[in-house]
């Protein structure tokens, strides 16, 4: 075997190994079992409607759903000790069941703070990361249009590292935003009650499922 085959081969080997390693590091767990409301809670919004899990919600798939309230539902994460701060992935399937407002506003840790992506809000079609530079998602550099459907399932997914916040729906990316010297914080008001991890929907009734966390 000549000295060149063999480096190539090797390097081959290593690039495998790395990333096995990296698979074998990542760990992805749901956060919806399906069946119960377990690690959730209903959010404290002084609006909030009733919160149920439906077994076999619309196509037969177990779902999350938010009653439409005058102002915010939704749902919290109980333990944020244990949520990840930077390098993970929230992904989820959210659904717009009746109104015409935001129906996925996801409330995630970002370092120290935390923030929102907000799905269809401000009439239905903006969307964006709550707040940017003092700035909310219908007004910053991550504001986006975009239509939606009601009775329709989309993926929505969002990931954190330290360098940036980027979000995907039905796997089109809508936010890539470099987070050096940016002021990232949670728009004023009760989305405070989505912390640390949250989902809300705006006059609006949602449905939500697969709810799943990556982290490295």
């Amino acid at each position: 075997m000549s000295l060149g085959l063999c480096r190539w081969m090797w390097l081959v080997v290593g690039l495998v190994s790395a990333s096995v390693g990296l698979r074998a590091a990542e760990q992805t767990r749901a956060l919806f079992d399906g069946a119960t409301l377990a690690g959730w809670k209903p959010s404290a919004f002084d609006s909030q409607k009733e919160v149920k899990v439906e077994k076999a919600f619309r196509d037969g798939q177990a779902a999350i759903v938010l009653d439409k309230s005058d102002y915010l539902s939704g749902i919290s994460w109980a333990d944020g000790a244990a949520l990840p701060k930077s390098n993970y992935e929230i992904s989820l399937e959210a659904m717009r069941v009746d109104g015409n407002d935001f129906f996925c506003g996801l409330t995630f840790p970002v370092g120290t703070t935390a923030c929102s992506f907000i799905v269809g809000g401000w009439g239905g079609m903006v969307v964006g990361l709550s707040n940017v530079d003092n700035l909310d998602a219908s007004e910053n550099e991550t504001t986006q249009g975009r239509e939606f459907k009601s009775g329709r399932w989309y993926k929505i997914r969002v990931r954190v590292t330290p360098a940036k916040i980027e979000a995907w729906v039905d796997g089109e990316q809508m936010v890539d935003l470099e987070t050096k010297d940016k002021k990232i914080e949670l728009r004023f008001g009760e989305i405070r009650h989505s912390l640390p991890l949250g989902i809300a929907a705006f006059q609006t009734k949602a449905a939500v499922r697969d709810i799943r966390l990556k982290q490295w």
